[in-house]
């Protein structure tokens, strides 16, 4: 079997391939890539293999603008397995400016009194340790 990638995104691993396994060697590379539809030109942030829009199944790699605007967010003091250590931590939905929801942890080095819904945010490559990566909201 051949590993894709994807094993490394991420806090804890849920699969071993995908479709869109470079997604985390673009994150390592400190770029922030989505994929758009060919068919619909719909892009998606995290990346789709197929488009939900469409079921077109050709997608192309396009580089995503991490600016935004934060929607809502939580403390989380309870984690689910395997992310037990972490809490607490807050975890918010942002719309970025180019139009993807999404859905990340803010950096530790944010606190809670500092977040407030519909402030600017930014969001950005993380390396969790030398094998692991994933992304981040940021206030910029």
């Amino acid at each position: 079997m051949i590993s894709m990638g994807f094993e490394k995104f991420g806090f804890v691993s849920y699969v071993s391939q995908a479709k869109i396994g470079e997604f985390t060697e673009y994150l390592k590379k400190n770029q922030l890539m989505g994929t758009k539809c060919k068919k619909c030109e719909k892009v998606y942030f995290p990346p789709r293999g197929d488009c939900i829009s469409c079921l077109g199944d050709e997608v192309e790699w396009v580089e995503i603008n991490g600016d935004g605007k934060l929607v809502t967010y939580t403390e989380v003091n309870f984690a689910p397995t395997g992310f037990q250590e972490d809490v607490p931590y807050i975890l918010a939905l942002g719309l970025l400016n180019s139009g993807q929801q999404v859905f990340a942890r803010f950096s530790k080095d944010v606190s809670l009194e500092q977040v407030k819904s519909g402030m600017a945010v930014q969001l950005v490559p993380c390396q969790i340790d030398e094998d692991r990566v994933t992304y981040e909201f940021q206030i910029p």
